[in-house]
């Protein structure tokens, strides 16, 4: 038999547990209890009392009469025996049922008659003999133990026996059901976590102060209320649709007043104290809660074998009743028993008498009321289970108690989990809905960020860039520290990969901030902010991976010079995605989009008649459709690079205005459209760079402005004349062809100043080369040239001269007659420098820096 403190382990669930456990499966728990001890109870009492006594069912009435009834015989020859040992059982007798009353003789032992002395005469006490009914039985002692054996195992009915058994059984299965969720391993595990994530989320610092603020907040709202006071600045909405903002922008426009200029936040000094210990301890706990999210949401197992559960124990109780009914009945008081054993005793049916009969009555009885009740409240368990929809959980009440309106809804079993926390208590729910709000996680990430990154640790990284503007470079942080917007003699600012950026009112002190850098940094600006921008912001660059992240502002900044998009403006489903109006960027002047277009944004052209400067980087993929340059008419430069261009653009030719032309990185191979150039009368810069042309055409003379010439890196073999009747040309760029010859007609350009023909197959330098006396840069490296002619000493305005990866033997002494060329504007082979002469060596190696000044 199983003692009460040995089952108790089965319901022993940790204390923890107890937030999971709602009231209905604590009063099972109980009833499960109290059905222990009845088990407990009934079969203590089996083992100690529970017994059978039965007496034999003697001859019929008309047969007893037959037989002498004052006969001291016995049936059996051990009577005698047996009652001169005054070892019978003597007993009076009444039969039962319906057949006619028969009282047989009891014969009285010694030890009995012995009691009753003779008081009156002998007529008298034979009187009272004769009066006397009842039939000796003459069974002795082992007899009797004998037939109460037989018959506690063939009279008595089975659940009369085994019932206390059955309800010990019974109550375990139970007990096991409703606790089989937090053992099985696939669930457990998850339980266990939950739980402790949840103890750890009500008991942070981090959730008291978080609510503390939040009710500080409504209180400030409240007396603005009363007292009239304006509202305070919104958040300009980084949604596209701006008739409906995004979820957040609520929240953030509620709580974003801690980061006006114009008001400071009012909080409770002792809430706001919030150690690095503290905020280290909750950052981790947003992390737990995040991945626990998204461990338990996708599934709804913990559901599953709730339910499961819930409905096994149902089932149990349908069984348990049903057949236990039938029982009832059967546990009567007295029993006929047929033990067949007429040749050992000499009767064959017998009287027995259950002496626990009506003690475990009452305890069927009482079992059936804790089965009925138990049955009851797992009825009411499958309604509660179906009746809402439990693998959904919301948190709308708490959205509307607090400033944290992004909370989100949660589902399957991390809703389950909630909504049975929500039977032991919602105060649980409620705050650690706090760590499901990514508000509530950025205003710890900006606590922590303003403690770490100090005006002085900002200051450190300030830097100078290449135009000498003082330069702050924030990379992956988790917001934008205060201490940034207190540096006021900042120049340019650049934020990269920080997605909850926000840019409050005190930018407004940085007047001397003109450069800002958005790299995949979608950032949000309060009112007061954007004014500030709008007026004085002049370059903007914004690097993204989805146009959605453009924050919405951007297309508002009224007053923008520059503005630089990077990122990916097309998709697999949908050829074009679409920018918004840049109709309001009203003095934009330099637009710069590096993407993968295929055809050039309608809404460039709302800038069209002011833009001055076009520059379209593609990673190669092919721009075709090139009509909206006809609106551009006042741009100057225009860039296409990498655009997969066979031809040039028969759209450039009607940009009137334009001075500079750059088709780099193209697979141009023809460029006989070239004499439509002639109606560019303001083209000076050419640029073919990087292409497959294979010849320059002879109607390149009638671009009569042109001043710079780049086809580096082609296919050309050769330079015709015609090149070199371009007269205004100051620079011609042939690097990396197949060229072998410098035509003499080189030397009709008496103002080109830069020359370069790298990477080709010259061997020989014509003398007419040296009569451009203003070259300033000479790139002849890597060609097959064997010798510098002496003449070099002509371009006394060279400071560049590169001979390095030729098959040179010296170089001429009258290099050092080149007034302005120095040791480190003479590429070329060392072993070639140290065989000047010394003198040579010593011009070459004087302080550059007055004559190049006075060079320029």
């Amino acid at each position: 038999m199983f003692t009460l403190a040995e089952v108790a382990s089965l319901n022993d669930i940790q204390p923890t547990y107890r937030i999971l456990k709602p009231w209905w499966d604590v009063f099972m728990d109980y009833l499960a209890v109290v059905m222990l001890m009845v088990a407990i109870f009934a079969g203590t009492m089996q083992l100690t009392k529970d017994q059978v006594v039965c007496l034999p069912v003697l001859q019929s009435t008309v047969n007893s009469k037959a037989q002498p009834g004052t006969s001291g015989k016995a049936d059996f020859t051990t009577v005698e025996t047996t009652t001169g040992q005054g070892e019978e059982a003597s007993m009076r007798t009444v039969s039962f049922g319906s057949a006619p009353t028969v009282t047989p003789d009891v014969p009285l032992s010694r030890a009995t008659s012995s009691q009753y002395q003779p008081t009156e005469s002998g007529q008298e006490l034979k009187k009272e003999q004769k009066d006397s009914s009842g039939r000796k039985t003459n069974l002795d002692f082992q007899q009797y133990v004998f037939i109460n054996q037989m018959c506690y195992h063939l009279a008595l009915p089975w659940y009369s026996k085994y019932f206390p058994y059955l309800v010990l059984i019974h109550t375990i299965i139970l007990i096991v059901s409703s606790n089989f969720w937090f053992k099985y391993p696939k669930t457990c595990s998850k339980i266990e976590h939950f739980v402790s994530i949840l103890g750890k989320c009500f008991e942070s610092p981090w959730t008291t102060k978080a609510l503390s603020e939040t009710a500080c907040e409504d209180s400030e709202e409240n007396k603005q209320r009363l007292t009239g006071a304006q509202s305070l600045p919104k958040y300009v909405s980084t949604s596209s649709d701006e008739g409906s903002p995004s979820a957040s922008t609520p929240m953030i426009t509620k709580s974003g007043f801690k980061f006006s200029a114009d008001k400071p936040m009012i909080e409770v000094p002792s809430v706001t104290i919030l150690d690095k210990k503290d905020g280290e301890q909750a950052k981790a706990l947003f992390e737990k809660v995040r991945k626990f999210r998204a461990h338990v949401e996708d599934s709804d197992l913990i559901y599953k074998l709730y339910v499961g559960q819930t409905v096994i124990k149902t089932v149990k109780f349908i069984f348990i009743l049903c057949y236990t009914a039938n029982f009832v009945n059967t546990i009567s008081f007295e029993h006929i028993c047929n033990p067949k054993v007429e040749h050992l005793i000499g009767y064959t049916q017998f009287e027995c008498t259950h002496n626990m009969a009506y003690m475990l009555k009452k305890l069927l009885i009482s079992y059936i009321s804790l089965i009925c009740v138990y049955g009851f409240i797992c009825l009411y368990t499958l309604f509660w289970l179906f009746r809402i929809p439990l693998k959904e959980y919301s948190f709308e009440k708490v959205r509307e108690e607090s400033s944290f309106s992004d909370i989100p809804d949660v589902k399957n079993d991390f809703a389950f989990l909630l909504h049975m926390v929500d039977q032991y208590d919602q105060l649980y729910s409620k705050r650690f809905g706090v760590f499901l709000s990514e508000v509530s996680e950025n205003k710890l990430r900006e606590i922590s960020l303003n403690h770490e990154w100090t005006f002085e640790k900002l200051r450190q990284h300030v830097s100078r860039n290449a135009q000498d503007k003082q330069e702050l470079h924030l990379f992956m942080l988790s917001g934008v520290p205060d201490a940034v917007f207190d540096l006021t003699d900042l120049d340019v600012l650049k934020l990269e990969l920080i997605p909850e950026a926000k840019i409050p009112a005190k930018i407004s002190q940085m007047t001397n901030l003109q450069e800002l850098h958005l790299c995949h940094c979608p950032a949000k600006v309060e009112q007061t902010a954007f004014s500030f921008l709008r007026d004085h912001l002049r370059c903007l660059h914004v690097k993204f991976t989805d146009v959605a992240e453009i924050p919405a502002w951007v297309y508002l900044l009224k007053n923008l010079r520059e503005l630089y998009l990077i990122g990916n403006l097309n998709s697999e489903n949908n050829k074009m995605i679409g920018l918004e109006s840049l109709r309001e960027l009203r003095h934009l002047k330099i637009l710069h989009v590096k993407s993968n277009l295929t055809k050039i944004p309608p809404n460039i052209t709302d800038v069209a008649p002011h833009l001055t400067k076009l520059v379209i980087h593609n990673d190669g993929t092919k721009l075709v459709v090139l009509n909206s340059l006809k609106k551009m008419s006042n741009v100057a430069e225009l860039e296409l690079q990498n655009c997969e261009l066979e031809r040039i653009p028969h759209a450039i030719f009607s940009l009137s205005n334009l001075q500079e032309l750059d088709l780099k990185s193209n697979s141009i191979r023809t460029i006989e459209e070239i004499i439509s150039f002639q109606h560019l009368k303001r083209l000076t810069c050419l640029k073919l760079w990087h292409n497959k042309i294979v010849n320059i055409p002879s109607s390149i003379t009638h671009i009569k402005n042109l001043e710079s010439l780049y086809l580096s890196n082609n296919k050309l073999e050769s330079l015709p004349a015609a090149v070199f009747s371009l007269q205004k040309l100051r620079c011609l760029d042939v690097s990396y062809n197949s060229i072998a010859l410098i035509p003499v007609e080189i030397g009709l350009l008496q103002n080109l100043q830069h020359f370069h023909i790298t990477g080709n197959k010259v061997d020989i330098l014509p003398k007419q080369l040296f009569k451009c006396v203003k070259l300033r840069t000479l790139s002849l490296g890597q060609n097959c040239i064997t010798s510098i002619p002496d003449k070099v000493s002509q371009l006394l305005q060279l400071t560049h001269l590169e001979l390095k990866g030729n098959c040179l033997d010296r170089l001429p002494a009258t290099l050092g007659q080149c007034q302005l060329l120095r040791k480190s504007g003479l590429v070329v082979e060392d072993h070639l420098f140290d065989a000047l002469p010394s003198e040579v060596k010593e011009v070459l190696n004087q302080d550059t820096s007055i004559p190049f000044a006075n060079g320029i």
